[in-house]
C-alpha cells in the first residue's frame, strides 16, 4: 500500500518557531517573601539560647557538678540565680517570647536595610534623579533610559516604565495630548503600585512587635511581681531571697520588653522614612517626565 506525504504548497509562508521568552534579568536582593519563616527560625534561636546559654549551671548556686544544664536537672532542685543571666532564666517562659521578638526585629531589619538598598539602585539616589530631569530638559531620552538601566532597582524600574509609556504616547497618533498626559501618568501610578510592596515587605511585623515587644515584657513583669507577693504570704512573713529574686525577674523583663519596642521603633521609623524618600523621588521625577511631555507636545 503505497503511502503519500502532505508537503506544503509553494510559495506558503514559514512560520517562524517561537522563542523562549527572554529572563528578567536579576535586581538583586529583594526581600525575604515569608515573614513567617523568619520568626520560626528565631523562635528556635530563642529557645536554644534560653535553654542552653542562660540555663548553664555556671549561671547558678550550689549547681556544680549536678547537670551540664539548668533544664536538666530534677525537677524537685531549685537553684538560686548567681549573676544576671541566672536571673533571666529564672524569669521563666516570657523570656523566649521576649527574645524571639528581639531576635525577629534585628533579622528583619537586616532583610530590609539590604532589600531597600537594592530598591534604591547603584548610585546615590539624589544623583540619580537630577541626571533625569538634567536629560528631560535636553530632551534627551535615549540618555533618561540608559541612565535607568545603569542605575538598577525600584525606583529605575518605575521611571523606565515611565519612559516607555513616554515614547510610545510620542508615537501614537490617535489619541490627543491630554489622553497621553492621564496614559503616562496612569502608568507611572501602576508602576509605583507593583514596587511599593516589595519595598514595605515584613515592616507590618516590625511595627507589631512594636507594641507587643513592650506588652510581652508588662507581662513577664506582672508574673514576676505575682511571685513576689507570693513569697511575701508564705507562712504569714516574707521570704527576703525569694522577694528579692522575684523582683529582679520582673524588673529583668521589664528591660527586656522595653529594649525590645525601642529597638523595633528605631527599626520601623528608619525603613519608613528611607521609603517616604524613595516615593518622593518617584513623584518628583513622575511629574518631571509629566511636565515635559506636556510641554513639549
Amino acid at each position: 500500500m503505497a503511502t503519500t506525504t502532505a508537503t506544503a504548497p509553494t510559495g506558503a509562508p514559514k512560520v517562524a518557531p517561537k522563542s523562549a521568552p527572554a529572563k528578567k534579568q536579576s535586581q538583586g536582593f529583594t526581600g525575604i517573601k515569608s515573614g513567617l519563616a523568619v520568626i520560626a527560625c528565631c523562635a528556635v534561636i530563642a529557645v536554644l539560647v534560653y535553654l542552653f546559654v542562660f540555663g548553664q549551671i555556671s549561671n547558678f548556686k550550689g549547681g556544680e557538678g549536678l547537670a551540664a544544664f539548668y533544664v536538666l536537672l530534677p525537677a524537685d532542685v531549685s537553684l538560686e540565680p548567681a549573676n544576671l543571666m541566672g536571673t533571666v532564666y529564672k524569669g521563666g517562659f516570657v523570656v523566649p517570647l521576649i527574645w524571639l521578638q528581639l531576635f525577629t526585629v534585628v533579622a528583619l531589619a537586616i532583610e530590609r536595610f539590604f532589600a531597600l538598598r537594592t530598591a534604591y539602585g547603584k548610585k546615590n539616589l539624589a544623583k540619580f534623579v537630577s541626571e533625569i530631569k538634567a536629560a528631560l530638559r535636553s530632551g534627551d531620552l535615549k540618555k533618561a533610559n540608559a541612565l535607568c538601566d545603569e542605575q538598577k532597582g525600584s525606583v529605575a524600574n518605575v521611571v523606565g516604565a515611565t519612559l516607555r509609556k513616554y515614547a510610545e504616547m510620542e508615537a501614537n497618533t490617535e489619541l490627543n495630548k491630554d489622553q497621553k498626559v492621564l496614559a503616562i501618568q496612569k502608568e507611572l501610578e501602576e508602576s509605583t503600585a507593583l514596587e511599593m510592596p516589595t519595598m514595605q515587605e515584613n515592616l507590618p511585623i516590625i511595627g507589631t512587635i512594636v507594641t507587643l515587644g513592650t506588652l510581652t515584657g508588662l507581662f513577664g513583669t506582672v508574673l514576676g511581681m505575682i511571685r513576689s507577693f507570693s513569697a511575701m504570704g508564705t507562712e504569714g512573713g516574707a521570704d527576703s531571697s525569694a522577694l528579692s529574686t522575684g523582683i529582679s525577674e520582673a524588673l529583668v523583663n521589664t528591660a527586656s520588653g522595653i529594649a525590645t519596642g525601642a529597638l523595633a521603633v528605631i527599626a520601623y521609623n528608619y525603613f519608613t522614612n528611607k521609603i517616604d524618600r524613595l516615593t518622593f523621588a518617584l513623584d518628583e521625577v513622575g511629574f518631571s517626565i509629566v511636565q515635559t511631555f506636556n510641554s513639549t507636545h
